[in-house]
């Protein structure tokens, strides 16, 4: 078998995800914070962190994990889940810091940039685990999300 090149791998993956996406032609959603502080805030009141979906519009890997993991997880369980658009350069949103900026400089300056990453962030920013970068393997994708929300979790009670 003939190994494949970056090119030829992301060409291939992207052919094997985007059939079940075809029929989701518009991009699901979760909500968008205008405060990262309060979204922290509600999070922490229930005792879990702040998951942030680093999200670009139309791409298929930020749709798949929103669609089949987030937005249920949120839906299901409470989580508190939320994104933000690494292109979005109007949407007010105050940071960790208390100042305002945009998902766009936000994202950039949490060096986030990458589409999808989801980040577990406790109530003054802090990552409480090791972002999860990428959607490539999906079979796995779960059990990648679970374990670092195991560990933020965690990390939410060591704060209290």
């Amino acid at each position: 078998m003939k190994a494949l090149g970056r090119r030829g791998f992301t060409a291939a993956l992207a052919g094997s995800l985007a059939w079940p996406l075809q029929a989701q032609a518009k991009d699901s959603a979760l909500p968008v914070p205008a405060s990262l502080p309060e979204a922290a805030g509600l999070a922490a009141a229930r005792g879990e962190p702040l998951v942030l979906l680093v999200s670009l519009p139309g791409c298929p890997y930020c749709e798949l994990v929103r669609r089949n993991y987030l937005l249920p997880a949120r839906q299901e369980s409470g989580l508190q889940a939320w994104q933000l658009n690494v292109t979005d350069n109007r949407a007010p949103l105050t940071g960790f810091d208390g100042k305002p900026t945009t998902a766009a400089a936000w994202t950039k300056a949490a060096k986030a940039t990458f589409t999808p990453t989801v980040l577990f962030l406790g109530p003054q920013g802090q990552a409480l685990a090791e972002p999860l970068v990428g959607a490539a393997i999906p079979d796995f994708y779960g059990a990648y999300l679970d374990e670092r929300l195991v560990l933020a979790r965690r990390a939410v009670v060591t704060l209290r």
